[in-house]
């Protein structure tokens, strides 16, 4: 058949993503990829610049998408194939570009994970994220802010004369466009994947970059790479460089051999053909492999300790199979960002496809011998010098122009082309995307002032040179607003305080008192942004105004979210509970809220009725990646609970533990307890 591309649909079990979070995303998305380094550790030297260069001081301008639950109801979802006679690629341009599925039509295999449910979970850097298939991952370390959000689609000539499918988008963290383009060569047994990062700007700017595959799992995958060394990182946050294939009395290769979550980040010597294969024990399974470019190769493992199994379920159908990932990036390991000049770009090219090597050298004692028999099936079925070839081939073909629009994706690239004119030959974002989220931005840039009214403020923008458009539009609480996000974005922390209080003065709503209240606590304030956050909620009201000028929706169970914690932080813990009050009955049996019911209560001196709320159930919906919050709870509970009015010493928490086992539900560690 010839190589095609079409639209089809894909219908299954899944949880709305929601809407994004009200509050602007202020803060820096956790800690989970901190690093720290054992003394005495050496390191590549420019593996030791990457990982200090330019973390995440906040999400702006991007939102947090936190609104989705557990349930679940069956929705179609728009999705396209790309296929030959050989496989079939099902993409969903609405969910990032994700590569669904990749069926290889004469084993009748299915080579990726594919998920059975779409399940959003608090994974990505800015929330929302599922499991499964191919995601392209670009912005800062971790998964990617577009993981839920959709995409530019169209379709373009191919290198062979067929289709290709492309996928674009504008990455607002670092301001960058990317392209994906899919292709299948006529009687190809490899998906072919041209990429590419553009930096228009005049200055240097970080980039980064990971493909993520999810790959079946049990007992007998085993992953391979060319690599007899691995950097090890963890939830411990600590990154050293461990054996391959065995580590710790273990052979790390097999995923269920590891009790705990954890990366392995291969060292792949200069010079070596870079790919990674997931096996099973039939020596069967799914290859990748790529031009230079992607240096980096990598596995996440869930392992098989408890925690580790409850994530799996978490993120999936209870009863399916597990998973595993196999990754390729810019750099050696994913806590790096990598520096990419002005007008310049990253290009590279990907194939992926099945894999059948001798399972005896494969499961064999020999690791030399069994990434051998891989990389010589893979040199005889994909040669090195094909790979190339085929990059070459397709780099003229990236900047033609798309044929037909498939799906349509934001309007933000379209606005930075209102404001840069910048020529981008292969993604057109056409000024037609421009939405509501854009249109203040693009009132702004004509007219030199800021849209006033309207009630809730627009999405955010903080790149200078919109900083500096606000500067000269005149005051408002608009603008005002907006400008305090741009100077705390660029680390001008005292300016963006002044900029909120402006915005007050201003008659803005209650967003710039949150904004204080969190300014507060960087600073370590406790009691100051307890009354900021007091004042924020304040100035809610419970209902929606009478003259509609503005939804309030999930602004006040936003509020309430943030400003909990910080009132029990001030020792206000009658605050905290009247605040939790105030939620109408639908949220406060959301178990975001039944988890802080529980903490407020133990700091009002009820561990009974905290224990009661554990002992009812509820699942926190967005529950993030290594956060130890319902353990912590639990255990502070059970501690409680033994010690009655004595103090809490040594004896109470081991009774504690012993007497109080947290329950499987609510385990979710992800480091060594």
């Amino acid at each position: 058949m010839a190589t095609g591309v079409r639209r089809t649909t894909l219908t299954l079990p899944a949880a709305p993503v929601g809407p994004a979070s009200p509050l602007p995303a202020l803060r820096a998305p956790g800690d989970v990829h901190r690093v720290e380094l054992p003394e005495g550790l050496e390191l590549p030297p420019d593996m030791a610049r990457q990982l200090r260069y330019a973390p995440l001081d906040s999400l702006l301008p991007v939102a947090v998408r936190d609104g989705y639950g557990r349930k679940r109801a069956e929705t179609t979802l728009d999705a396209l194939v790309i296929e030959n006679d050989r496989l079939r690629a099902t993409v969903l341009p609405g969910l990032g570009g994700r590569v669904y599925s990749l069926h290889h039509k004469p084993t009748g295999r299915e080579l990726l994970y594919r998920n059975p449910v779409l399940q959003p979970a608090n994974f990505a850097l800015n929330g929302a994220w599922f499991s499964g298939g191919i995601e392209w991952n670009t912005g800062a370390t971790g998964h990617t802010t577009l993981s839920c959000a959709p995409v530019h689609a169209a379709t373009v000539p191919a290198p062979d004369g067929g289709e290709m499918l492309r996928l674009w988008e504008w990455e607002r963290l670092r301001d960058l466009p990317f392209q994906v383009d899919l292709w299948l060569p006529d009687g190809s047994d490899f998906l072919l994947v041209g990429a590419r990062v553009r930096n228009p700007h005049l200055n240097a700017v970080p980039a980064y970059w990971w493909s993520n595959t999810a790959v079946p799992e049990d007992e007998h995958t085993r992953v391979l790479a060319p690599a007899d060394g691995a950097w090890h990182f963890g939830y411990e946050h600590a990154l050293r460089h461990v054996p391959v294939p065995e580590s710790g009395g273990a052979d790390r290769t097999y995923p269920l051999r590891s009790e705990h979550p954890a990366d392995y980040f291969y060292e792949i010597p200069d010079g070596d053909r870079r790919w990674i294969a997931s096996l099973d024990a039939t020596g069967h399974g799914l290859v990748h492999t790529s031009t230079d470019t992607l240096r980096g190769r990598k596995l996440f493992l869930w392992g098989a300790g408890r925690a580790g199994r409850r994530w799996q379920r978490w993120l999936t159908e209870p009863g399916t199979g597990g998973y595993a990932e196999i990754q390729a990036g810019l750099a050696r390991t994913q806590l790096e960002h990598v520096r990419l000049e002005g007008g310049a770009e990253f290009a590279w090219l990907e194939a992926y496809g099945p894999l059948a090597a001798d399972p005896a050298a494969v499961h064999g004692a020999d690791w030399a011998a069994a990434r051998r028999a891989a990389g010589d099936r893979l040199e005889a079925v994909l040669p090195r010098e094909q790979v190339d070839a085929a990059f070459a081939a397709w780099r003229p073909y990236a900047d033609v122009e798309p044929k037909e629009a498939l799906a349509t994706g934001s309007g933000w690239g379209a606005l930075e082309r209102a404001r840069t004119g910048h020529d981008l030959p292969g993604t057109p974002f056409a000024e037609s995307t421009v939405g509501p989220d854009q249109q203040p931005w693009l009132t702004l840039l004509h007219t030199g002032d800021f849209p006033r009214g309207g009630g809730v403020p627009a999405a955010p923008l903080v790149a200078a040179p919109w900083r500096d458009l606000l500067e000269s539009a005149p005051p408002g609480p608009g603008t005002d607003y907006h400008l305090g996000l741009a100077q705390w974005h660029a680390g001008d922390r005292a300016q963006a305080v002044r900029s909120w209080e402006r915005a007050l003065a201003h008659g803005a709503d209650c967003r710039p008192l949150y904004c204080l209240a969190v300014a507060e606590e960087s600073e370590g304030e406790t009691a100051r942004a307890a009354q900021r956050y007091a004042e924020a909620l304040d100035c809610v009201p419970d209902e929606d105004p009478a003259d509609g000028t503005e939804h309030i929706g999930p602004l006040l169970p936003a509020l309430v979210r943030a400003a909990v914690p910080a009132l029990l932080a001030a020792g206000r813990a009658d605050e905290a509970a009247a605040a939790l009050g105030r939620l109408p009955e639908a949220d406060r049996t959301d178990g975001r809220f039944a988890l802080l019911t529980a903490q407020v209560t133990l700091a009002q001196g009820d561990a009974a009725a905290a224990r009661a709320v554990f002992d009812r159930g509820f699942e926190v919906p967005d529950l993030r990646e290594g956060d130890e919050s319902l353990s912590d709870t639990w255990f502070a509970v059970a501690e409680a609970l033994v010690a009655g009015t004595g103090p809490v010493t040594p004896d109470v928490r081991t009774r504690a533990r012993a007497e109080h086992p947290l329950p499987d539900r609510y385990e979710f560690r992800l480091r060594a307890v």
